[in-house]
């Protein structure tokens, strides 16, 4: 199961995605990762959808890396005696620590962390931002705010701060379940969500010890002020726009879009955009206009995947919606301004041997027209190296690691392909040629290059390159 595009689609698995039989339609539309909401999926229902994932995976001989995306901490107001209150823009309205239900003039907020860390002139906004509050006063049990913008407020309405940094880390006790869940079931990544500084990333290490890795969505203006530091943490990033878009201004997520995506190429680590890619295909069979422009957007950006939420996990037409962002993504990678694009974004290679043999690949193999790049990855780190030169040959990564092999497919542009490691170099050549021409991308006589870390099998020490010809019966010669 080759692609013929190098972004990868990572679709939510949901009510309209649920089913073994669905899951292989998604795979076959397109998808390449899966994951699993913990906001809506309770231990057995992951349970299930792993299960299903790797029973398709073993069918389609494909690793299919999966994704358990944790909830984070859900801040919400509290209820109100007489049900939803219209509120004047300018009133004086108050957020406290009595539990009695609330009126037009005051409201419980269950949360004494926020009650404690929000201060004059930090804003807080209700119900995804449609409603605006500013602080005027804060005693530590009372925030005293006026209301800027919006008029309406009603029952357990999510509360957002971009402007206070909370004391709590980013687990919730319901979090820690979950890690607990999803670690024991075997999945690739976790997604951290409401990721503020460094230090949320330090506690799930501690408890993953490598079992999985660690994804953090970007969707608070604290963690964009952190980026450098959560990046080198974190082993992916994710682009949450739906939350950047409420904590921060509207016209500003674009840009910071292009900043996560190009940081996190510089330093090798996939980024994934996400939120209202296609969010009309929940309802509809096509996409708007501007759907598929913000689509393309990601693709000519260079992010390492793009991701469907509703549109795959609840929506009417999850696997319409894959194929078409697979044909979006297609088309915008033929385009003739792609290879221009990416190639402008390239970042010089750190002073690593593994960085130095993956810029001399993409050099040789573009130079002289190899079929593709063979890295052997035990790690992940030479899949990784490589994929961050974006070179326009295919990349194959082999893995003996079933683990790495999952983890890599969210990468840009590697087809992993799980194989046992070679006992010598003669073999590494050998396996490298057989396997390019049994999926595809090497004809015989067709040359290609292959980077290793000698001693083979050693993780992370990417310091060998070779060019080989596929021979007629599939193997390798210099």
């Amino acid at each position: 199961m080759r692609r013929s595009r190098k972004v990868k689609i990572l679709a939510t698995l949901g009510p309209a995605s649920s089913e073994e039989s669905q899951i292989r339609a998604l795979l076959d539309a397109g998808a390449d990762c899966f994951r699993i909401n913990m906001s809506h999926a309770d231990h057995a229902l992951m349970r299930t959808l792993v299960g299903r994932i790797r029973n398709v995976e073993k069918a389609a001989g494909r690793p299919i890396g999966i994704l358990a995306d944790l909830q984070g901490p859900k801040l919400r107001i509290g209820s109100f005696a007489d049900g939803a209150q219209t509120l004047q823009v300018g009133q004086t309205f108050t957020l406290d620590d009595d539990p009695a239900p609330g009126d037009a003039t005051r409201v419980h907020l269950p949360h004494p962390e926020i009650l404690k860390s929000v201060e004059p002139g930090h804003r807080l906004l209700i119900d995804d931002g449609r409603l605006h509050l500013e602080a005027e006063s804060a005693d530590g049990r009372a925030i005293v705010c006026r209301v800027v913008a919006g008029s309406r407020i009603s029952d357990r309405k999510g509360v957002s701060l971009p402007d206070t940094d909370l004391p709590v880390g980013a687990l919730t006790e319901k979090d820690r379940r979950d890690l607990d869940a999803v670690l024991a079931s075997d999945v690739d990544w976790i997604a951290l969500s409401f990721i503020q500084r460094p230090d949320d990333l330090a506690e799930v290490r501690k408890v993953a010890r490598g079992r999985a890795a660690l994804m953090s969505k970007i969707e608070k203006p604290q963690a964009v002020r952190r980026l450098s530091e959560i990046i080198e943490l974190s082993d992916a990033l994710m682009v949450a726009r739906g939350d950047l878009g409420v904590e921060m201004p509207l016209e500003s997520v674009p840009g910071i879009q292009k900043q996560i995506t190009r940081a996190g190429r510089r330093a090798g680590k996939p980024v994934v955009v996400a939120t209202q890619m296609l969010e009309s295909m929940i309802s509809s069979p096509v996409p708007t206009r501007a759907e598929v422009s913000d689509v393309a957007t990601a693709v000519f950006e260079g992010a390492d995947a793009i991701m469907l939420s509703a549109e795959s996990a609840a929506g009417q037409y999850p696997v319409e919606a894959v194929a078409t962002m697979d044909a979006i993504a297609e088309q915008v990678e033929r385009d003739p301004t792609y290879a221009g694009i990416i190639n402008a974004q390239r970042s010089e290679p750190e002073a690593t041997g593994a960085d130095a043999i993956s810029l001399a690949a993409r050099q040789i193999a573009e130079t002289l027209n190899l079929s593709a790049i063979i890295s052997f990855t035990s790690s992940g780190t030479t899949g990784l190296r490589a994929a961050r030169e974006r070179p326009r040959v295919p990349i194959v990564a082999l893995s003996p690691v079933a683990a790495t092999a999952r983890r890599l497919s969210l990468v840009w542009g590697l087809h992993c392909v799980v194989a046992p490691d070679a006992v010598d170099l003669d073999d590494m050549v050998d396996r490298a040629c057989r396997i390019a021409h049994r999926e595809g991308f090497a004809r015989p006589g067709d040359r290609v290059i292959v980077t290793a870390g000698v001693p083979l099998g050693t993780p992370g020490a990417t310091n060998m390159l070779r060019i080989a010809y596929v021979g007629a019966d599939g193997l390798g010669g210099l």
